[in-house]
Formats: C-alpha cells, sequence, structure tokens
C-alpha cells in the first residue's frame, strides 16, 4: 500500500480545444455527448497523474449542461483530485468555453468523475492520500463525502429488497405522472 501523499496542486490539468462543425449536434451547438468524452479523458489523465496506474471511470455525478457551446469557441476543461478513498478518486472537472473573437467567457458545465486505479491484472490498488491546504480543498472534499453517503442513502433506501412503493405515492402526488398500477403488475 502507498503510504505517500499529494497535494491537490499537484493533481491539476488543464486541456483546451477548438471546437469545429463536425462535433456538432443536429442545432448546430457542439454536442454534449463530445463534451463528455472529453471530460471522461482529462479525468483518466488526472486520476492516472496522481495515482501512478491506470485507472478507470466507475461513476458520472451531475452532470448539469449549463450553457451551449457555439463552433469555434474554445473549450477549456480544469481538473483536479478532490477527495480519495482507499482505491478510488473523485476528479472534480469545470468545463468553460471562450469566443475567441470577444474573449467572453461561460461556464458550461462543472461535474465529478469518480476513477478507480488498477494494476495490470485489473485488481484495484491503493491510491496515495491527499493533502488539503486551504478552505476550497476542505470545501471539495467534503461535498465529495456528502455525495458519496447520499448515494449509499439513496441506494438503501430505493433498492433494498424490502422497498414498498406504496408508502411513497403521497409523495408522487405534485408531480407530472400518472399511477396506473394493476394488481397482476407488483
Amino acid at each position: 500500500m502507498k503510504n505517500n501523499y499529494k497535494a491537490v496542486e499537484d493533481t491539476r490539468i488543464t486541456i483546451s480545444e477548438l471546437m469545429l462543425p463536425s462535433h456538432t449536434n443536429f442545432s448546430g451547438k457542439i454536442h454534449g455527448g463530445y463534451i463528455l468524452n472529453l471530460m471522461d479523458q482529462i479525468a483518466f489523465a488526472c486520476a492516472a497523474k496522481y495515482s501512478g496506474t491506470y485507472c478507470v471511470t466507475a461513476s458520472v455525478d451531475t452532470v448539469d449542461f449549463l450553457n451551449p457551446i457555439e463552433v469555434g469557441e474554445l473549450v477549456t476543461m480544469k481538473a483536479s483530485i478532490n477527495y480519495v478513498g482507499r482505491t478510488s478518486m473523485v476528479v472534480g472537472i469545470r468545463v468553460e468555453s471562450q469566443n475567441i473573437q470577444t474573449g467572453k467567457v461561460n461556464h458550461c458545465n462543472s461535474s465529478y468523475f469518480t476513477m478507480v486505479a488498477k494494476n495490470d491484472e485489473g485488481k484495484s490498488v491503493p491510491v496515495p492520500g491527499l493533502i488539503i491546504k486551504n478552505d476550497l480543498e476542505i470545501r471539495r472534499f467534503l461535498k465529495a463525502i456528502k455525495r458519496i453517503e447520499m448515494k449509499e442513502n439513496r441506494k438503501l433506501e430505493f433498492d433494498h429488497e424490502d422497498f414498498i412503493p406504496d408508502t411513497y405515492l403521497k409523495d408522487l402526488e405534485n408531480y407530472n405522472v400518472k399511477i396506473a398500477i394493476n394488481e397482476g403488475d407488483n
């Protein structure tokens, strides 16, 4: 097991790419799937740089597309390690687009990729500890812990074999849903 520690600033990676017409969706904006592909690449690079091993994407959390990206804009992605577990790392990614003619910058997306370090046999391996040095790094680490806890609680509540949907039907009354359960469907 690795006992070493690395500072957050040593995990930072930035990539920039000019958005081309070949990256567009049917409405002429840059395709979200293309941006997700770039995000996965920077998450891998950040996690592999940090852990010194091959890494795989275990999950992607909170992908909210805030602003569209236009053809001809320069997209910059910034990534750093926000949290480490025993074999996993949460990579925080910020995506910005810049109109290179006007200089205007838009925040387009922030997301969190959980990456797992692997050895040559595909087994999970321990990662270095994280040195956090300021309030922002503490906040990011704590937010990652909360996201992990919320995910585990949600799984316990809704994926349990004793889950009883009837106890939640009242919660659905204010949503755009019609419950049409037949007795034989349960």
